[in-house]
């Protein structure tokens, strides 16, 4: 893999280390765990792993609020662990790329920890901080993306800073020059290490407008897809976000992180985009690979309710990103940490579980664009249902009872259906979230003898691709078809092409003189 676009062929595989493997016996997943299972993601066919953070933290967005870039949490191991991990990948042909949490640190990180003391210390600019309003309100109207003002009040430092997730979670100073250094030095840390690459979280999130003006109300019967996963009134969902993310400034800092990136070559960047008008910011961000390689759009992750899977719901983001762009370099996900699991999400009304996770594995991996898998995934899990007192995510228990928020999509991976904790941890201690009895039942030792379980089919289909150069980077074209319930794509490299074809209800159809059976998905070369 030393072609320096490995990353456009690859099948990448994300792990939420919390959940995947713990060897400790504390309930939780750590690096040793997933090194354990290396092996199983090389046999299932997986190119590259995208691992969640894993940085010291106190947790309290679960390592997305970070404490030390440069520390591996104990909970989750060392550094020395890490390596192992990264060099075990590497011997098994197998890339890692980290997840770096760039918009915003932890309240107990030493670079805000020192900020907050006064107005006049080294670091005292770090962060965004701001006078309060005459009666004391925040400086603008920015709503945080978790639930509430973007701001906080600090007694100590007497001004109010800015975080656009939760309290604990402030936002860097991008303005500050010394701040960017310091965070492209942070990359450069991991780089020398040997990663692959990095996933950017909330790479868009970056800077704010400088006057701190208030985002406009939305327009009546605009749709926006902002980032949020909650459909009901929410603060956050009620503004157009022209000022608190998305500057012309963010593209300048990430231009100075691709400088630093093509001195370490075959690596590349992902972007989360969250914006409301996520397809342009991607297609300014990717197009020719500058600066970022590829964004990872959420789009086909939006909602908590159940619902269908529509023709529409694939069609309608590819088309406006290849409208926009030829070059643009996409990548897709029906799932992630952050999400309900799609076989919920979209499988309202769906009789046969198993075999729509396989349809949904077929379409994800013959797109245009980089493919996410997320753990789970390949054994068509459902979402889990979490009881109130039972919920860690601080996003559920403040929607809680409208949305149990992210657990649902977080708990462990069950390894073996006859083991303790179905294999996940051999403590008599509860995992951090329980594993509910629908996945104990599709645990990975299950699907390994059952010849025609999704794991096995996943691993099939996965061998497949990899044989069909025209899948892996092939130009994509939509096929019209009247039929609501076939969605119908031609992938074309050179002479050679694949029509793709899929029914998405559980009735037989037929399209072009094919016959579908229900859930059925065919692929004809010519």
């Amino acid at each position: 893999m030393s072609d320096p676009e490995w990353w456009k062929k690859s099948v990448f595989y994300q792990i939420y280390p919390r959940s995947f493997m713990d060897t400790t016996g504390n309930g939780i997943g750590d690096l040793q765990g997933i090194i354990k299972k290396l092996s199983y993601l090389s046999n299932i066919g997986i190119d590259a792993i995208w691992i969640s953070p894993f940085f010291q933290s106190p947790m309290a967005d679960f390592g997305y609020d970070v404490s030390n870039y440069r520390r591996v949490d104990p909970l989750f191991g060392s550094n020395e662990d890490f390596d192992i991990l990264l060099n075990k990948a590497h011997d098994l042909k197998l890339k890692i790329i980290v997840d770096m949490v760039l918009s915003h640190t932890s309240i107990e990180h030493p670079w805000f920890i020192e900020s907050r003391s006064s107005k006049d210390n080294p670091k005292a600019d770090w962060y965004v901080w701001a006078d309060a309003k005459p009666d004391g309100t925040p400086p603008n109207n920015w709503q945080s993306v978790f639930d509430g003002p973007a701001w906080s009040f600090d007694t100590r430092r007497g001004q109010y800073y800015l975080h656009n997730f939760l309290k604990e979670q402030p936002d860097l100073n991008f303005y500050n020059q010394n701040v960017q250094k310091q965070l492209l030095d942070e990359c450069e840390y991991w780089l020398k290490r040997g990663v692959d690459g990095f996933r950017l979280d909330t790479a868009n999130f970056y800077t704010h407008d400088a006057q701190l003006r208030d985002n406009p109300a939305k327009v009546e019967g605009q749709t926006i897809s902002n980032g949020t996963q909650f459909e009901k009134p929410h603060p956050y969902n009620m503004q157009r976000h022209l000022y608190d993310k998305s500057q012309p400034e963010n593209f300048v800092f990430l231009e100075k992180l691709k400088t630093l990136m093509d001195r370490y070559p075959n690596t590349m960047t992902l972007g989360e985009i969250g914006d409301d008008d996520p397809y342009n910011l991607s297609v300014d961000y990717t197009e020719n690979g500058t600066p970022l390689n590829t964004a990872y759009n959420t789009h086909f992750m939006a909602g908590t309710d159940s619902g269908t899977l529509t023709k529409n719901l694939i069609e309608t983001p590819i088309t406006l990103l290849q409208n926009m762009s030829k070059d643009a370099w996409p990548s897709w996900a029906f799932a992630n940490h952050d999400v309900v699991r799609p076989l919920t999400r979209w499988g309202k009304g769906i009789k046969n579980q198993d075999d729509f996770s396989k349809l949904l594995i077929q379409i994800l991996l013959t797109l245009r664009g980089t493919p996410f898998l997320y753990q789970g995934e390949e054994l068509g899990l459902p979402e889990a249902t979490i009881d109130f007192e039972q919920i860690q995510d601080p996003w559920g228990k403040a929607l809680w009872p409208e949305w149990q928020g992210r657990d649902g999509c977080r708990t462990p991976m069950p390894w073996n259906n006859n083991a303790l904790h179905s294999g996940f941890s051999n403590n008599e201690n509860d995992p951090w979230l329980p594993i509910p009895d629908e996945h104990k039942i599709r645990a990975v030792n299950t699907q390994d003898s059952d010849s025609n379980s999704v794991l096995n089919f996943t691993k099939e289909f996965l061998k497949w691709r990899k044989s069909k150069p025209v899948l892996q980077t092939g130009k994509m074209d939509f096929i019209k078809t009247s039929n609501k319930n076939i969605l119908a794509y031609n992938r074309q490299l050179g002479d050679h092409k694949i029509i793709c074809l899929f029914n998405i209800c559980e009735e037989k159809q037929e399209f072009d003189g094919n016959i579908l059976a229900p859930l059925e998905a065919k692929f004809i070369e010519k």
